[in-house]
């Protein structure tokens, strides 16, 4: 896999730019040689619709945590007629509801299968019954809640252990067809931030995914159905994010879509003195914007509403409306 980087622009784009990864607004310099089609194709080229969504321009999945232990939101949403409302209200908000029923921040334990699908499976049921059509993500590594959601109404499987925690689960997406995105993580909920360490974590989150992306191909899941995620804040130091973010356009290189997902996250809190996850906001949306400006389709986000105002105004200003 090349590991040249694209230099990804927005803005008005001259003559001797290609775009990047297919996106409105986003272009790369084209600095590549007439033997490199492949990569510039892998680089430029649209990305497939994700469920219906053109990935043209950056996508907002909304978090819907219906958990009593999520680092930012634990209980909000955790009563049933509570998360419902919130994921009615996240429909006109967002492109995408993510749907989970497990903590998976640091130092969290894992919950059964059964209480994982008691949680998520009748607000799914009750948001499609109200006539919400957005797709729904089911946040899961587990096949058996998977198929649960996807039997409810759900349409894409998001796994932050792409694949590695229930193998079983690439045959069920397989089986289903349907969108899936695989994350990097180093380690497991309750032990990943013990020390993580890096060689070069860039080029090891690279190798991870490309492994990860294999062994869903030969468990049978279309690789046009694969979306990538490098897994900010799992297994990694405040060092380690910002080196990822700092590279984000290297993703591309898989020639798939790209899911960001940074809000509220420690680092942020670090950074911008702000150790309440809710009184992140500032530091979430610059951080979108980044990711944006670095041709992310997807950016997973708690503050919707809020999110989706400044992708409006970014678009805006690069005359894209």
């Amino acid at each position: 896999m090349s590991r040249s980087e694209p230099i990804a622009r927005r803005g008005s784009r001259p003559d001797t730019a290609l775009p990047l990864a297919g996106l409105r607004g986003v272009w790369f310099d084209e600095v590549l040689g007439p033997d490199d089609a492949d990569v510039r194709a892998r680089l430029s080229a649209p990305r497939p619709d994700l469920c219906g969504l053109t990935l043209d321009r950056p996508r907002v999945m909304g978090i819907l945590n219906v958990t009593p232990d999520s680092f930012s939101d634990g209980g909000d949403h955790a009563g049933f007629d509570a998360a419902v409302k919130r994921g009615i209200a996240m429909a006109g908000e967002a492109d995408i509801i993510d749907i989970g029923g497990e903590s998976t921040r640091p130092g969290a334990e894992e919950v059964a299968v059964d209480e994982e699908i008691r949680r998520t499976v009748p607000v799914i049921e009750a948001l499609r019954g109200a006539g919400v059509t957005t797709p729904i993500s089911i946040d899961t590594r587990k096949a058996r809640v998977a198929e649960a959601a996807l039997d409810a109404g759900a349409n894409i499987v998001n796994d932050v252990s792409a694949f590695e925690f229930d193998p079983e689960l690439a045959d069920l997406t397989a089986e289903h067809d349907v969108p899936v995105c695989l994350m990097h993580a180093k380690g497991l909920p309750d032990t990943m931030q013990d020390n993580p360490s890096y060689e070069d974590v860039v080029g090891e989150v690279m190798d991870h995914l490309e492994r990860r992306i294999g062994f869903a191909v030969d468990r049978g899941v279309k690789r046009d159905r694969i979306i990538t995620d490098p897994g900010i804040g799992f297994g990694k130091t405040l060092e380690h994010n910002l080196e990822l973010l700092r590279h984000l356009t290297l993703l591309h290189d898989f020639g798939l879509p790209v899911l960001l997902g940074v809000s509220r996250k420690r680092f942020i809190g670090t950074i911008g003195h702000a150790p309440e996850a809710k009184d992140r906001l500032g530091g979430s949306l610059a951080i979108a914007l980044h990711g944006a400006a670095q041709g992310m389709h997807i950016i997973r986000v708690h503050d919707t509403r809020e999110t989706t105002q400044a992708l409006a105004l970014m678009a805006a200003l690069d005359g894209e409306v």
